[in-house]
């Protein structure tokens, strides 16, 4: 469409191919091949890329005195602008009788100074993001407080957050949101060793179990309620969701993000009661929302997977009071395992812990490793769509696509490719290391096996995650858009099913999935991508004023801050999507980016449960390809102990605490571990 007289605010992405100082402009190529020539006038600014914290990173030394006086404006191009930089600008684009022009004005550099790294892939980038998060999260739930009890939990924690961080006049927690609360602290325990986190998530993981746990009358079957509202009359326990797409019913979702928390603050501790409720967790998944063979003696299909809701009254999925929700399968009721708690779990068990605690694990292990299986091989075999670039997301019990879902229809989520693509990718790790130690031990059948599957994760990763990168990425502006349809009948290669706007835990997804896919293939495209995510993430997601993270933007990067969007806290944000950014994208740039030999380490750290039967913790940080990383120095309760703690084999990541003395005050073990990168 042209324009007779047309003008817009708008943003644009790109890699500086020339510099014209004499015309006070430099042109950009962006990654849909579109060529841009940016003027450059008084009014412009330059900025380098700053942290959540505000602090200014630049540190681009001036230009050269000027005999003639100089321009201020030629100056800041020669200081600022570099042929290949990748840059980011928000500009006016004006159109008029068949001339255009676009004029920055806010020029966005992310390097400190010119030829240093991407600020965000300097070691300490994402630890900051993720302290300064954590510290205001906890301020503005806590005030100064320093310490924490199940009782501050109890009185303060909210789910709904003003964009201040203040309550609303919802009182509603949430278990889900919790858990995923501590999920974040957790994580940022494990990166930076802060106390407080670690204090403040154990609180949290002590209060969601005793608030929100509901046991079967035998103790097998753990049911986590939706939340807990107060009243005049005192606290009302809701065992029903009461969001809109899941009212009246127990969503499997929000079952399995009460997991997250504790599956990554068990990571942490070792800490058998919280394990014992994981154990119960699963034992519901399989009995009540699993549709295998033995659920047909529950007059169920049996068509394999997981069912997306049960009745909160009968606890069966094929009820009629589910209503749209009746004998359905779902994205969320398959793969959100995956990421929520099941890698973490496989992390934890395997290999099993040493000593007396061993045999109790190896149901565990066993019923762990069946699900991440079974999980990866649905995702593989009944989500792709021959007929259409995004896989299908919502299914009847035999599988058939249900595309007549209320809002969804045949619509796709873009973040959930690309959640795919990370989480195949991750589970492609797993199994090149199963692979491999299936032929040491001769077993070459069975180690094929898990080849070729690999090599069906990877595939399908690389098709939705480049599917994405074709339009579903802006390729002009940078950034993950949101909802779309699956069959665009406009004409275009991308239809939007409503605006074109972009939510911050899809941001995560493709960062997340390029980053891995970088480390997995080595192709350049998957870096470039990753680092185009992590720029507009970090330019454009970041509240600097209250050091936080907005839910959405426009398609050019401003928060849209109207109704739910503008609240800290909510539903759908609860500390978790961009905690778990910072944790991994952190592991995933030290693991994979190769930076200075002198980056090639980074530490995680533990706080082992020391009066446990478990006498060992598995610290590998994440899935990762066979002889990526190793262990290099352990420290135990500030103790230098690597002679005796460090695994005497480089792919051995099971660490003893056997022999070292429990802290007096709490009975725990503080490990360091610190690894080096291949």
């Amino acid at each position: 469409m042209g324009y007779q007289s047309y003008a817009a605010t708008t943003s644009v992405a790109g890699n500086v191919v020339s510099v014209d100082v004499e015309s006070s402009s430099f042109t950009i190529a962006c990654r849909s091949g579109d060529v841009v020539e940016v003027f450059v006038g008084p009014t412009t600014t330059f900025e380098v890329l700053s942290n959540v914290d505000g602090v200014s990173r630049d540190r681009t030394p001036g230009p050269a005195p000027d005999p003639d006086g100089g321009d201020p404006v030629r100056d800041s191009i020669r200081r600022y602008v570099a042929v290949d930089n990748l840059v980011f600008v928000r500009g006016i684009h004006q159109e008029h009788q068949g001339r255009g022009r676009y004029d920055g004005r806010i020029v966005y550099l992310l390097q400190s100074s010119p030829g240093g790294a991407y600020v965000f892939e300097e070691p300490t980038w994402w630890l900051t993001q993720i302290s300064r998060l954590a510290d205001r999260w906890l301020d503005q739930l806590f005030d100064a407080r320093r310490d924490y009890s199940l009782e501050d939990f109890a009185k303060f924690y909210r789910t709904n957050l003003n964009i201040v961080g203040r309550p609303t006049d919802d009182t509603v927690q949430e278990c889900a949101t919790l858990s995923r609360l501590i999920y974040g602290l957790s994580s940022a325990y494990l990166l930076t060793g802060a106390e407080r986190y670690f204090l403040a998530a154990r609180a949290a993981v002590a209060y969601q179990r005793q608030a929100f746990r509901t046991l079967s009358s035998d103790g097998r079957h753990c049911f986590w309620a939706h939340g807990r509202r107060a009243t005049a009359d005192g606290e009302r326990l809701l065992m029903a969701s009461e969001f809109p797409d899941d009212a009246g019913a127990i969503p499997l979702y929000e079952q399995i993000y009460a997991l997250a928390g504790l599956g990554q603050y068990y990571r942490i501790t070792g800490d058998w009661e919280v394990l014992a409720d994981i154990r119960r967790t699963l034992n519901t998944f399989r009995d009540f929302y699993r549709d295998d063979e033995a659920a047909r003696e529950r007059g169920l299909p049996g068509y394999g997977g997981y069912f997306s809701h049960l009745d909160d009254v009968t606890f069966r999925p094929d009820s009629a009071a589910l209503g749209p929700n009746q004998s359905r399968k779902n994205w969320n009721s398959i793969g959100d395992h995956l990421p929520a708690y099941l890698v973490n779990l496989v992390l934890a068990v395997e290999p099993l812990p040493r000593g007396e605690a061993r045999s109790a694990f190896e149901r565990l292990q066993n019923d762990a490793i069946e699900l991440l299986d079974e999980t990866v091989a649905l995702i593989v075999e009944k989500f792709p769509d021959d007929h259409s670039d995004y896989v299908n997301e919502r299914f009847h019990a035999d599988w058939t696509p249900d595309h007549e879902y209320g809002w969804q229809q045949n619509r796709a989520i873009v973040g959930h490719n690309l959640k795919i693509a990370w989480n195949l990718t991750r589970c492609m790790f797993y199994l090149q290391g199963r692979e491999q130690r299936l032929h040491d031990r001769g077993q070459h059948a069975e180690a094929d096996q898990q080849k070729q599957m690999a090599a069906r994760c990877l595939h399908l990763a690389r098709r939705l995650a480049d599917r994405m990168a074709e339009a579903a990425v802006d390729p002009v502006r940078g950034g993950v858009f949101d909802a779309v349809e699956r069959m665009p009948d406009n004409g275009m290669p991308i239809q939007f099913a409503w605006g074109v706007t972009k939510d911050f835990w899809q941001q995560e997804q493709g960062i997340l999935a390029y980053l891995l896919l970088y480390g997995a293939t080595r192709d350049e495209r998957y870096l470039n991508l990753a680092r185009e995510c992590m720029a507009f993430w970090n330019l454009f997601f970041l509240d600097r004023d209250r050091q936080g993270i907005f839910f959405r933007t426009t398609e050019s990067g401003l928060p849209v801050l109207q109704g739910v969007y503008g609240q800290k806290g909510s539903h759908s944000v609860a500390g978790y999507h961009s905690f778990e950014l910072n944790y991994l994208a952190h592991l995933y740039v030290r693991a994979f980016v190769e930076p200075d030999d002198q980056h090639r380490r980074f530490c995680l750290y533990f706080r082992v449960q020391g009066d446990g039967e478990q006498r060992t913790i598995n610290v590998l940080p994440d899935f990762m390809p066979p002889n990526r990383v190793e262990i290099l120095r352990v420290s135990a309760n500030g103790v230098d102990r690597t002679e005796d703690l460090k695994p005497a084999n480089a792919d051995d990541f099971q660490i003893s605490i056997d022999g070292v003395k429990p802290n007096p005050k709490d009975g725990s073990v503080s490990l360091v571990v610190e690894f080096s990168v291949h």
